[in-house]
C-alpha cells in the first residue's frame, strides 16, 4: 500500500518549522499500517518510507539505510520485531525516493528525517542507522536532539580513516564500495539478471536470502530491457565524501548528550577487511564519552544487518528502552 500526502493540513505536524518542512511522505506500507504525515514545503516533494509493525500509536523506532541501499534494508531486523512500529524511509537519491533533486549530503537527509519525525508526532525515541544512514542520524541528532534518545550506528557513524598523505578530496568513493557503486553505471536484461548480480557479491556469496532479493527488487528503476539500480549517483557521490569527517561532523559527535552504541561488523564491504580496524572506534571516545562499542560475531558490513544473525543484535538494541 503506498499513499502520497501532500495536504498542508496534516496531523501531527503542528508547529514545525518550514524551514524543516523537507518532504511531503509517501508510505510504502508492510501490512496495515497507518500512514505517516509530513508537511509540505512550498513545492510539495515526496519521501518515501516503509513502514513496518503493528499500525497503533506506539513510538516508532527510525531506521536509516546505507550510501546505495534503500529502506528495505531493514526487513529482517523488522521480522524480529513484530511488535515494533519501524519507520524506514528511502533516502533522497534512493529508490522510491530517487525523483528528490539535490543537493545532497548528510545534513540534507537529516532535515528529511527530522520532517518525518514531527510527522509522526515528534518526541524523542530510538534512532538506527546503517552504513551512511549511521551518519545521518548523527547529523539528526546534532540538528535536533528533541527528536533522539538513543543512537544505534551499525557499522558506521564514525569518520572512515584516510590514506596517508590523502585528502578527502582525493578519495574515490566508489572504489571503497566495489560492485555497489559500479552497478549505477550498469543496465540489466531483467530482474533476475541483477539478482544474480547480488548473489555473486562476495557479501551475500553465503547468505542470500528473500530479505536480500527484496531489497534488490526494491532498488530496480526503469523497464526491461533497461534495469538499472535506482540510486542516483551524484547521491552517492555528495554523501560520500561527508564520511572522512569534516570540522562541522567532529563538533556534531562531540555534541552528542544520548546515549551512543556501535555495532561493529568484523568484516568488510567485499566480506574481508572491515570497514573499521580492531580497536580503531576506541578512539572516539575522546569525543563521545558515553559511547558503547560493541562487536557483532561472523558477519560482514551487510549481514550484520541482512543475516538473522546479525539482525538479531541489531533488533536487541532497537527494543531496548532509552
Amino acid at each position: 500500500m503506498e499513499r502520497a500526502v501532500t495536504d498542508n493540513g496534516l496531523r501531527g505536524a503542528e508547529g514545525t518549522d518550514p524551514a524543516r518542512a523537507a518532504a511531503a511522505v509517501t508510505v510504502a506500507a508492510e501490512g496495515a499500517v497507518d500512514p505517516v504525515f509530513a508537511t509540505a514545503a512550498a513545492a510539495p516533494q515526496t519521501l518515501a518510507v516503509t513502514s513496518f509493525g503493528p499500525s497503533s500509536d506506539a513510538e516508532a523506532v527510525l531506521a536509516i539505510h546505507g550510501i546505495t541501499a534503500n529502506g528495505r534494508s531493514w526487513d529482517t531486523v523488522a521480522a524480529l520485531l513484530p511488535a515494533r512500529r519501524i519507520l524506514a524511509p528511502d533516502l533522497r537519491g534512493r529508490a522510491r525516493s530517487n525523483a528528490l533533486p539535490g543537493p545532497y549530503g548528510l545534513r540534507r537527509h537529516a532535515e528529511d528525517l527530522a520532517a518525518v519525525l514531527d510527522a509522526d508526532g515528534g518526541g524523542a525515541r530510538t534512532v538506527l542507522g546503517h552504513s551512511m544512514g549511521a551518519f545521518v542520524v548523527v547529523a539528526l541528532a546534532a540538528r535536533r536532539p528533541d527528536l533522539v534518545a538513543r543512537l544505534v550506528l551499525v557499522d558506521g557513524g564514525f569518520p572512515l580513516a584516510l590514506p596517508e598523505g590523502a585528502s578527502a578530496d582525493d578519495l574515490d568513493v566508489a572504489a571503497l564500495l566495489g560492485p555497489a557503486a559500479q552497478r549505477l553505471s550498469m543496465e540489466f536484461s531483467d530482474e533476475d539478471a541483477y539478482l544474480d548480480f547480488w548473489r555473486i557479491h562476495p557479501a551475500f556469496a553465503r547468505d542470500w536470502s528473500s530479505a536480500v532479493e527484496t531489497y534488490a527488487r526494491h532498488d530496480l528503476d526503469g523497464s526491461a530491457p533497461h534495469l538499472r539500480s535506482s540510486t542516483v549517483a551524484a547521491a552517492m557521490l555528495q554523501d560520500g565524501g561527508e564520511l572522512y569527517g569534516p570540522d562541522w561532523y567532529l563538533d556534531a559527535l562531540r555534541g552528542l548528550r544520548m546515549p551512543v552504541t556501535v555495532l561493529r561488523a568484523p568484516r568488510g564491504l567485499l566480506d574481508a577487511d572491515p570497514l573499521y580496524a580492531p580497536g580503531t572506534l576506541d578512539r572516539f571516545r575522546a569525543l563521545v564519552p558515553q559511547l558503547r562499542i560493541v562487536e557483532v560475531p561472523d558477519v560482514n558490513h551487510y549481514t550484520i544487518l541482512f543475516a538473522e544473525r546479525g539482525a538479531v543484535r541489531v533488533a536487541a538494541e532497537a527494543d531496548a528502552r532509552p
